[in-house]
């Protein structure tokens, strides 16, 4: 059983609270989720599934929390569930909407919560073929110029950093990275509360009910002899197991950014054959350790305020950037509130 007071699990038992279980905040799937991420730290928790999957990431993006946040405050603190739902409201600034939390219910309850966007649609017939042709499309003018200025500076104060400096640019507190784990910057919240982007994904997903990542921002400065680019070379942030679901991922360029530059570079089309390449590998090769630049890769230039967004199926990253400003970005992602995962992580 859950103990009610330390939040510990009992080994001895399997059982976790159904998603329908709610505490002070009413809020669906949040008890669940708290009583098996304390049971996997010890192993006793039973496997997610496709469900579970789904409903945590939802969960997390309709409260407006990271992943990475979550399980860290669980991990260390190992708060009962009391606790847990004061830090969430905590997280919140003390309230959470009452209208966005019956939408998450609804939505965690399986049903779709539509929503009007303020805007109309935004990727084009021809858009629509080349994303379906390649798997990635560029959404210019994704935010307004002002909203890149903001969010680039943002990370820029975060960081202790000077735009116009080159030698403050190295040896900030994200050390060797080019990830910044600033998340919920107000600039950050405008971006991702744009129509423009909300739409873009909406139309690629064919459904309203979208739900945005609370993800962080990038920075990525030109290559130097004692800070070589540090990755993430080309990657894939899904499982591999066949076959792989539907899914997309976004990056916000929030200066201009040329191709040189660290640019965001992907595999073009790899969506489409993905699958026959993974069949064609000799038995007990591992995808991830192929040469994945041979598979003819594109580094994507773009403006400030061009969202590019591809089909996670893609092997994508970023890249050294020989120019001589940092590229820097803010990382957006939206999902509707069920979606297919695979079970197995491969």
């Amino acid at each position: 059983m859950w103990a009610s007071g330390d939040g510990c699990y009992d080994h001895t038992m399997n059982d976790l609270p159904d998603s329908t279980e709610v505490g002070v905040l009413g809020v669906r799937h949040l008890k669940r989720f708290w009583a098996r991420t304390l049971g996997s730290f010890s192993g006793a928790a039973a496997p997610k599934t496709n469900a579970d999957w789904s409903a945590d990431v939802t969960l997390l993006h309709g409260l407006r929390i990271d992943l990475r946040e979550a399980l860290g405050y669980l991990s260390t603190q190992r708060p009962d569930f009391a606790r847990f739902e004061a830090w969430v409201l905590e997280k919140n600034g003390g309230r959470l909407d009452p209208l966005r939390m019956e939408r998450l219910n609804l939505g965690l309850s399986g049903g779709v919560p539509e929503v009007e966007i303020a805007c109309g649609p935004v990727l084009s017939a021809a858009d629509l073929a080349f994303w379906e042709e390649n798997g990635y499309v560029v959404v210019h003018d994704a935010v307004p110029p002002g909203n890149c200025r903001a969010a680039a500076q943002a990370i820029y104060d975060f960081l202790g950093m000077d735009p116009e400096r080159p030698d403050t640019w190295y040896g900030g507190p994200q050390g060797h990275s080019i990830w910044i784990p600033l998340l919920q910057d107000p600039a950050f919240w405008a971006n991702r509360e744009s129509p423009r982007i909300q739409r873009a994904f909406a139309q690629l997903w064919g459904r309203t009910d979208m739900w945005c990542s609370v993800d962080q921002g990038g920075m990525n400065p030109p290559e130097r002899p004692d800070w070589p680019f540090p990755g993430p070379h080309l990657h894939w942030d899904v499982s591999l197991d066949l076959p792989v679901p539907f899914g997309v991922q976004g990056i916000l360029y929030l200066t201009d950014t040329a191709a040189d530059q660290g640019a965001f570079q992907c595999v073009p089309g790899f969506h489409r054959r993905i699958e026959d390449w993974i069949r064609s590998l000799p038995p007990g090769a591992d995808p991830r350790l192929q040469d994945l630049a041979a598979l003819g890769v594109l580094p994507i230039a773009g403006r400030a305020g061009d969202l590019i967004i591809w089909h996670h199926a893609l092997p994508h990253g970023s890249s050294p950037n020989r120019g001589r400003v940092p590229r820097v970005v803010q990382y957006i992602r939206m999902c509707p509130s069920q979606f297919e995962v695979r079970e197995v992580w491969r």
